[in-house]
C-alpha cells in the first residue's frame, strides 16, 4: 500500500520526543507501564534506556531515530491495521518502521502480553 509522498515527508520530519509522551500516556491510561513501553521500543530498535533518553533530549526526527536504530530482524512479523493502513503493505521503509512502533504501542495498550508483542520467528 502506498502512502502519499507528503505523508511520508511529514512522518520523517516529526520528532520522536513530540510523540513519545503520547505513547506513554496511551499505555499508562490502559494500566501498562513505561518500563513495558521501553521494552517494546528496545525490542524494535535496539535502543537501551540511556540511548532512548538521549534521543528524546536531542529531539531527533523519526528519520534520524530509525536511521540510528538496528531494526529487529523479526519486525517483518508485525502485521495488521494501523491508522487505516495494513502495516505490512506500507512501501516506504521509514513510514513502515514508524507504523511498526505505533502498532506495538497499540498492542501494549490493548493488553496484549509483552511476550506476544515481542515476535519471535
Amino acid at each position: 500500500m502506498r502512502t502519499s509522498a507528503e505523508q511520508d515527508r511529514r512522518i520523517a520530519g516529526m520528532t520522536f520526543s513530540s510523540v513519545y509522551p503520547h505513547y506513554v500516556a496511551k499505555v499508562e491510561k490502559k494500566g501498562r507501564t513505561r518500563e513495558e513501553l521501553h521494552e517494546v521500543i528496545r525490542w524494535l530498535t535496539g535502543f537501551d534506556e540511556k540511548t532512548l533518553m538521549k534521543l528524546i533530549d536531542e529531539k531527533v526526527t523519526f528519520e534520524t531515530f530509525f536511521a540510528r536504530a538496528k531494526l529487529n530482524p523479526n519486525a517483518h512479523l508485525i502485521t495488521g491495521m494501523i491508522c487505516g493502513y495494513r502495516v505490512e503493505e506500507i512501501q516506504n521503509p521509514l513510514t513502515r518502521s514508524v507504523r511498526y512502533l505505533d502498532k506495538l504501542v497499540d498492542e501494549l495498550a490493548k493488553g496484549r502480553p509483552v511476550e506476544k508483542i515481542l515476535r519471535k520467528a
